[in-house]
């Protein structure tokens, strides 16, 4: 999660963007959540563990310069890096059906090997990274149906 300072006309906005699909955003404001609709598509480095539960959208506010995330269309859940590092190995092939906990990627970081683990059940519908590729915390691993 990345977190934002911001103050506008003297009033201070802390903003965590929690995270993005397509063209929406989900952040928390000082708190509150919400959804938030890019305006210009940022393309991500490349598609990666955390899919957060949609917030309730109370405004609209229009950040600039936001990365963007590899988009999934409904009815797909994604699993995403949890931090940086490099592909080391899969443990899953599209088509494999999985379940929660279950190991689908190595990933190295920082000379340490870390297992991501699908975090709910479905079927590996795409795998978007190779071994060697290096990625970015956020970053699109697998889509799953």
């Amino acid at each position: 999660m990345k977190n934002y300072k911001f103050t506008i006309n003297g009033k201070n906005y802390s903003v965590d963007i929690v995270d993005i699909e397509d063209q929406v955003a989900t952040v928390e404001v000082n708190g509150a959540p919400y959804q938030v609709e890019l305006e210009v598509a940022v393309p991500a480095p490349k598609p990666v563990l955390r899919v957060a539960a949609p917030a309730t959208p109370q405004a609209t506010p229009k950040p600039a310069n936001v990365p963007q995330a590899a988009p999934a269309s409904s009815g797909t859940h994604v699993i995403k890096s949890p931090l940086p590092g490099v592909v080391l190995d899969f443990f899953v092939k599209e088509g494999d059906t999985v379940k929660p906990g279950q190991h689908v990627i190595k990933l190295e970081a920082m000379k340490m090997e870390n297992m991501i683990d699908a975090d709910q059940e479905g079927v590996v519908k795409e795998i978007r990274v190779h071994r060697g590729d290096s990625v970015m915390e956020g970053d699109v691993l697998i889509v799953m149906e």
